[in-house]
């Protein structure tokens, strides 16, 4: 054998013993770990049973805990129902004890009532028989003697109530007539106007009486042109130097005066020189009409006013109502229904635009028909005034009534206006009506014997049948008939109402 093979041999050899050596430590170590591994899963399988056994002692344990929790609500439930049963007992038994109660003090009511209706039939059977005694003895029945009774408690309660209306009445005219009066004088002191004189005819002074003969001209063209241009009658009578310009139109008989006038200081009389001098006091009027009825606004403080309200407003100027200017009139209304309105809280601008437009109607009612409150709140209408002013306008005679405490003081300071003493001048007619009117008012009563009216009108008596009134009867009377006058009568100032009562008694000595 050679080298080579011998060492091939050995080699084999080597890795035989170095292959049986790593396969038995190899199985040794895997003996090793099959030792192990069967020791782990032993030890597994007994903490397994170890903590199978602490969880099944943890269930327990949690169970027990669990049921005596239950058992110790259980026992409280049945506690508190132990309780409201003794509850329920006890009311049961409170509320039998009431019943009892009640069903005695019913049966008790039940014994009073039959005592009491027994005594009622007693008290009926006696009452009955003391009627009939009082009747036998006074010779009157029960239902005269209550007539009687209720006759005389009627006359007591009335005599009761006329007392306390009176006391009652005169507390009230004394506290409302002292600051009314108060308030009025304070107001009247402030405003002052003045008078005018009404009329229907104007006179035109002339230089000389040839100048009579110029205006008439020649065959009376003259005299016609003018009359015919302005509406107005000229009377050329017996009065030296005077022309006498007669028309119901204060505007028409203005511009025919300043015509005339112009025409007299021009001398130059004929029909065409009297179209251009009435053309041109035609014009003059217009502004001036504008001119007081802007003065009138400004004096008022009114602003805001449309242009041909002014107008109509400034026609006033040439109006008058018995006696009185009539725009004099109404810048007196503005001025004190203005001061009263601010003596009382109200708004005083309405109040004073309220009165400066109050009688607007009367600019145009002597050429429209209607009466002036009717086309005064036509007018305001057409001019865009408010609905206050217009209420104010349509209220100031009580053809509506007042709603606003504007227009009741509007309708005062109207009345206060026409009323004060000197402001306004009556006819002879109006005055006669108005007397006659007072008499028939009162005559319109019963138990009336005579009436007069004295002082003027200021004042009527009234004479009754005596045997029909009484004290308290009189003075109703006398009330009745105030209200009855201020209702259905215009009249400046007041009316006193006198009731005289006269009993006379006559005997004859023989």
């Amino acid at each position: 054998m050679d080298f080579i093979s011998v060492v091939a041999i050995v080699i084999v050899v080597l890795m035989a013993v170095v292959f049986t050596a790593v396969f038995v430590s190899q199985r040794a170590k895997y003996k090793s770990l099959e030792f192990e591994s069967k020791k782990k899963q032993e030890d597994l399988a007994e903490k397994e049973q170890l903590l199978v056994k602490e969880a099944m002692i943890k269930a327990k344990d949690a169970l027990q805990t669990e049921r005596e929790q239950l058992n110790e609500e259980e026992r409280e439930r049945r506690q508190e129902l132990s309780r409201q049963e003794a509850k329920l007992a006890q009311r049961e038994d409170a509320l039998e004890d009431k019943i009892q109660d009640a069903t005695e003090r019913e049966a008790a009511a039940q014994r009073k009532m039959d005592e009491l209706l027994e005594k009622e039939d007693y008290l009926a059977e006696l009452v009955q028989k003391q009627t009939s005694e009082l009747e036998r003895i006074s010779g009157m029945s029960a239902e005269d003697a209550k007539n009687m009774l209720l006759e005389q408690l009627k006359n007591d309660l009335a005599q009761e109530q006329m007392q306390l209306i009176r006391e009652n009445e005169a507390k009230i005219k004394e506290k409302a007539l002292e600051q009314s009066q108060e308030i009025l004088s304070t107001t009247m002191q402030r405003c002052v106007m003045d008078q005018v004189v009404e009329s229907t005819v104007s006179v035109v002074s002339l230089p000389n009486d040839e100048m009579k003969g110029r205006i008439i001209g020649r065959e009376g063209r003259n005299i016609r042109t003018l009359e015919t241009l302005t509406g107005v009658d000229l009377i050329i009578d017996d009065t030296p130097e005077a022309v006498v310009l007669s028309s119901f139109d204060p505007v028409r008989r203005e511009v025919a005066k300043l015509a005339l006038e112009k025409l007299i200081s021009d001398g130059r009389i004929h029909p065409v020189r009297i179209e251009e001098m009435v053309a041109k006091a035609k014009d003059e009027v217009e502004k001036k009409i504008l001119t007081e009825g802007e003065n009138a606004a400004l004096d008022m403080g009114i602003m805001g006013l449309n242009k041909e309200l002014l107008k109509t407003l400034g026609r006033l100027y040439y109006r008058t109502s018995y006696g009185q200017n009539v725009l004099k009139h109404s810048l007196e209304v503005g001025h004190i229904a203005g001061m009263l309105a601010a003596e009382l809280g109200a708004n005083v601008y309405v109040a004073k635009r309220a009165g400066l437009l109050h009688d607007i109607g009367k600019a145009v009612d002597q050429t429209q028909e209607g009466t002036h409150i009717q086309l005064g709140v036509e007018i305001a209408n057409r001019y865009g005034e408010k609905m206050e002013i217009i209420h104010a306008i349509e209220a100031h005679h009580d053809d509506v009534t007042a709603n606003t405490i504007e227009a009741v003081l509007v309708k005062l300071a109207d009345a206060i206006s026409a009323g004060r003493p000197g402001a306004r001048r009556d006819t002879l007619e109006i005055y006669i009506k108005r007397l006659q009117k007072i008499e028939e008012i009162v005559n319109s009563f019963k138990g009336i014997k005579q009436s007069f009216a004295v002082q003027a009108g200021r004042e009527v008596r009234v004479i009754v049948e005596a045997e029909q009134f009484d004290d308290l009867a009189s003075q109703k009377l006398a009330r009745d008939i105030a209200k009855r006058i201020e209702d259905e009568l215009d009249y400046p100032g007041q009316i006193r109402v006198t009731v005289v009562r006269e009993f006379r008694t006559t005997e004859i000595a023989k």
